[in-house]
């Protein structure tokens, strides 16, 4: 298992992103590796670490102005080579629809919860990291 794996979490609001944070904690389950966060405020941030490279999965928030995370996440699945699997925040559980047009894995709504997060989390990375061995 790798020592380390990198989430990016893009949010406007710093306490959205203080919020996966915390749910998250060192690592979201004892089976895969802990956590190294990349934080972005804007949709060019977003682009310049994805382009970087170094991203195992994106957490994006659906609720963010003006780039909101679903319309992120549909660009960057069409723009970005191998693109590291999504979880979206979204605002409310009926907009789940929206979760699947954008082309995000997972989905879970805002307020973050922290065990069903976790959860959501834990489960891209394996698959991510599966992948990649």
């Amino acid at each position: 298992m790798q020592s380390t794996a990198t989430v990016l979490v893009y949010s406007d609001d710093a306490n959205t992103r203080e919020q996966v944070r915390l749910a998250t904690g060192r690592r979201p389950a004892a089976d895969v590796p802990e956590v190294r966060f990349v934080e972005c405020a804007t949709l060019p941030a977003v682009l310049k670490e994805l382009d970087r490279g170094g991203i195992d999965v994106c957490v994006l928030d659906g609720e963010a102005t003006p780039a909101g995370g679903m319309g992120v996440c549909r660009q960057i699945k069409d723009e970005v080579f191998r693109c590291p699997p999504v979880l979206v925040l979204m605002g409310r559980p009926q907009d789940a629809w929206l979760a699947t047009w954008s082309r995000a894995e997972a989905a879970v709504t805002l307020p973050v919860e922290p065990v069903e997060f976790a959860g959501a989390l834990a489960a891209l990375l394996r698959s991510r990291l599966a992948v990649g061995a």
